[in-house]
């Protein structure tokens, strides 16, 4: 251990009688480990993002900032986790993505084996944890997700809940269709008349922080919609409690919900942007719950009206959802109040290929025409059902788009060349 030892984060309450023993251990040399002593979980992040390599973190399961977020963080940093769990917390640490689970009383030999077989020696100089390990993710089955989107004010709610009844409708989805409000300023509890915000999406997140429910516990934090057979998640109560959704839970949650439903209606926003459009890892946090559904999702409908300034609206967020990354064949535009014209409805979407030809190269399906009701605000004031008319165009290109097979990019590989056939340098190219 002469050139490399363990680097070893602690973070646990001030008198925990652990954390003094290995802080002894270490400085006496009976541990082969240099002991980092952490305060808080925001100096353990702080020290993971420096670039120096740590060995592991041994953390105390009774504090609350322990939970899916930070094993995630030390996880990428290619940082093993030790949870000291007395046994007062239910929690699987394990599921958690805990590395090992240790009882307050550990000996010095037992840390000695939980490091050796969990975690890697950091030698001198070395700030690479690049080759460490990590634990592949299990696979599983998951439900479809389809994510509706738009600019304010095009009918993006209604569009959901119509497909979200259609996809209700088929008997081979069983009733398992759930429509989630994951935008920052959530209307869906005003759309189905909720009567409550209580359970919503923050209790969802909150319960996958530190933990992993059951599906069915999952289910039980949606409400019933009888009139059109499908569930409802609630979003945020206000726009500003985004903070409480962590990016990592929200993504353990989202993956729940995919176990728990045969298909997934996301209501998203159309700002997509994260730290490496906007600089700031906050606007990223901000818009986790619409990049989590988009980056998952099947199908995405873009929503937009025919009019001027909506129209300009619907090739932005385009524009956006390809930056993003989705697959233009993956995206369906959709033009709400259409004109009756057939004419009409032609020239429109001439106007979006071409508007969109420059970013999505023709890839993108023709737009899906949905017919002015002028029933829709007293159906859902009186929380009956939407026409049919509205639903069934969405639901006929989700399950078509299900169909088709994924295209996965191809890598361009390097072409033989013949000697010569490229040209070659004259006196006059070199000057």
């Amino acid at each position: 251990m002469a050139a490399e030892r363990f680097v070893v984060l602690g973070l646990a309450p001030a008198r925990s009688l652990w954390f003094r023993s290995v802080g002894l251990w270490a400085n006496s040399g009976a541990l082969p480990a240099e002991f980092v002593r952490c305060i808080s979980a925001e100096e353990v992040r702080a020290r993971l993002g420096s670039g120096r390599a740590f060995s592991a973190l041994i953390a105390d399961a009774g504090l609350p900032a322990v939970d899916r977020d930070l094993v995630a963080a030390a996880g990428a940093a290619g940082c093993a986790v030790l949870v000291v769990d007395d046994g007062r917390a239910t929690r699987d640490w394990l599921e958690l993505g805990a590395a090992r689970v240790l009882a307050p009383s550990f000996g010095r030999d037992e840390l000695v084996a939980a490091l050796t077989s969990c975690a890697h020696p950091v030698r001198r100089g070395d700030a690479d944890p690049s080759d460490l390990l990590s634990r592949p993710a299990p696979v599983a089955w998951r439900g479809a997700v389809a994510a509706v989107t738009g600019s304010g004010g095009t009918g993006v709610s209604t569009a959901a809940i119509a497909l979200a009844q259609t996809l209700a409708d088929d008997v081979r989805h069983g009733g398992m269709v759930l429509l989630a409000d994951l935008r920052l300023r959530a209307e869906h509890a005003v759309l189905h008349d909720a009567g409550d915000v209580l359970p919503c999406v923050q209790e969802l997140v909150e319960a996958h922080r530190s933990g992993q429910p059951t599906a069915d516990d999952v289910r039980s934090l949606a409400f019933a919609v009888p009139q059109r057979r499908y569930h409802v998640l609630l979003g945020l109560r206000r726009a500003r409690h985004w903070p409480a959704i962590r990016p990592q839970a929200f993504e353990a949650a989202f993956d729940s919900l995919r176990r728990a439903w045969g298909v997934v209606v996301c209501d998203i926003d159309a700002d997509l942007e994260g730290e490496a459009e906007a600089g700031s890892i906050d606007i990223e946090e901000r818009n986790v719950m619409a990049r989590t559904a988009a980056a998952q999702a099947d199908v995405v409908f873009a929503v937009g009206l025919p009019e001027l300034k909506a129209v300009h609206s619907l090739v932005r967020v385009l524009d956006d959802l390809i930056t993003f990354g989705t697959d233009p064949a993956r995206i369906v535009p959709v033009i709400n109040r259409a004109p009756r014209s057939a004419r009409a409805r032609a020239g429109l979407a001439a106007v979006l290929a071409d508007l969109t030809g420059p970013f999505a190269g023709g890839r993108l399906m023709n737009p899906i025409h949905l017919p002015e009701r002028s029933n829709v605000e007293a159906d859902l004031h009186d929380g009956a059902r939407l026409p049919t008319a509205l639903g069934a165009p969405l639901a006929g290109a989700f399950k078509a788009l299900l169909d088709r097979p994924r295209l996965e990019p191809v890598s361009a590989s390097p072409e033989p060349v013949r000697p010569g056939s490229l040209g070659q340098w004259t006196e006059e190219a070199l000057g």
